[in-house]
C-alpha cells in the first residue's frame, strides 16, 4: 500500500470520526448515504472494470501500441477521445486504468485524451445536464470540451 493511500484513508477516518463526535446521528447518515451511492455504482464500475481486464487481457499490446500508441495518429486520438466521451468511469477507476493503458503501449498523449474526455464529457449524463443547462449549452460546454481535450493532447504530443 502506498504511503498516499495510508494518508488519504486515516485522513478519512479522521474526519469521520470528527464528524461522529460532533453529531453521530448526521455521521451514520452520511455513511449510510455513502453506501447506498457506493451500491448504485458498483454494477457500473465492475462492468467497466471486467470489460477493460478482457480486453486489455485478449488485445494484444501490439495491437493497442498501433492504434492508440505513437503511431496511432490523429484517427488513435480520436478514438480514445470518443471512448473517454462515452464511457462513464469514475477518477478512482480512471486512473488505474490508464495506467494499465500505458503499460500496453499507449501513448501518454492518448492516454491524456483519453482521462481529459472522460473526467470533462459526459454524454452518458447528457440528459441530466441538458435538463439543468439547457441543450445549446450543455451541447457547447461538451463540444468545447471535447475539443479541449483534443487540444491537449496535440498540445502535449508536441511538448513530449
Amino acid at each position: 500500500m502506498s504511503t498516499t493511500t495510508v494518508v488519504i484513508n486515516v485522513l478519512a477516518l479522521a474526519c469521520f470520526a470528527l464528524a461522529f463526535a460532533q453529531d453521530r446521528a448526521k455521521a451514520r447518515r452520511a455513511l449510510v448515504l455513502a453506501f447506498r451511492s457506493f451500491l448504485r455504482i458498483l454494477p457500473a464500475v465492475l462492468t467497466v472494470v471486467v470489460v477493460i481486464g478482457l480486453l486489455l487481457g485478449l488485445v494484444p499490446k501490439s495491437t493497442i501500441s498501433r492504434i492508440v500508441g505513437e503511431q496511432g495518429g490523429v484517427l488513435g486520438l480520436l478514438t480514445v477521445a470518443s471512448l473517454g466521451a462515452v464511457l462513464h468511469i469514475p477518477s478512482l477507476i480512471a486512473f488505474p486504468l490508464a495506467a494499465s493503458l500505458l503499460q500496453a503501449g499507449a501513448s501518454i498523449t492518448a492516454v491524456a485524451v483519453f482521462i481529459t474526455t472522460l473526467t470533462m464529457i459526459g454524454v452518458v449524463t447528457l440528459p441530466l445536464e441538458i435538463r439543468e443547462l439547457g441543450a445549446k449549452m450543455a451541447l457547447l460546454r461538451n463540444g468545447l470540451s471535447f475539443l479541449a481535450a483534443l487540444a491537449i493532447g496535440v498540445l502535449m504530443g508536441v511538448i513530449l
